[in-house]
């Protein structure tokens, strides 16, 4: 879906543009977030997220409107001006998420953005996740920690082996289960 990688076969249509056909637009129209930051180390936050507004082509003025706005959701004001190279997991996870959606792209593309950080910082992520969609983004979100699922998604797929096993609402896949969570109800459709 990032367009990163050409399909073998198939497609996916992002926002009406078909990632095989138009991937330049289908980046414009996409944030994606994997839990390896990639960050250059010896750049600020600031100045990471910067360099990723030029490569969108956004403006000076826009860039840093945007930095702010998301600096101060994020709670990223303290470590700004900090070289990435000194900051903690959740901090780094913090710029790449700016990085990623600097351009406020209709499309956000999460894959296990929580994983290996602290509480807080897993916290700060998910009401963030949970902003973007009450804020009417489309998110696709990919996880194995199965209450992030419950409290994110409006519908999820099951994907075991490669393979999609079952789709539908969080209380469709609980009453299709008779389990209580999500947790449970993945064993249940996957086989013990």
């Amino acid at each position: 879906m990032s367009t990163a990688l050409k399909p073998t076969s198939g497609t996916a249509i992002i926002n009406g543009t078909d990632v095989t056909v138009d991937s330049q637009k289908v980046r414009s129209q996409i944030g994606f977030l994997s839990g390896n930051t990639g960050l250059y180390g010896r750049l600020t936050a600031r100045e990471m997220v910067a360099y990723f507004g030029n490569l969108y082509g956004m403006e000076k003025q826009t860039i840093r409107r945007r930095t702010d706005e998301l600096f101060a959701l994020l709670d990223m004001k303290d470590f700004a001006d900090s070289r990435n190279e000194k900051l903690s997991s959740g901090m780094k996870q913090k710029v790449s998420i700016v990085r990623s959606v600097l351009h406020d792209p209709p499309v956000m593309v999460f894959d296990e953005p929580t994983s290996g950080l602290d509480v807080m910082s897993s916290r700060t992520i998910v009401d963030f996740i949970k902003h973007c969609r009450d804020s009417g983004k489309c998110v696709i979100f990919s996880t194995h920690i199965m209450s992030e699922a419950m409290r994110l998604c409006d519908r999820v797929a099951i994907i075991h082996n490669g393979h999609i096993y079952r789709e539908g609402t969080v209380n469709d896949l609980l009453q299709a289960t008779g389990q209580n969570n999500l947790e449970d109800a993945f064993i249940k459709i996957v086989g013990e």
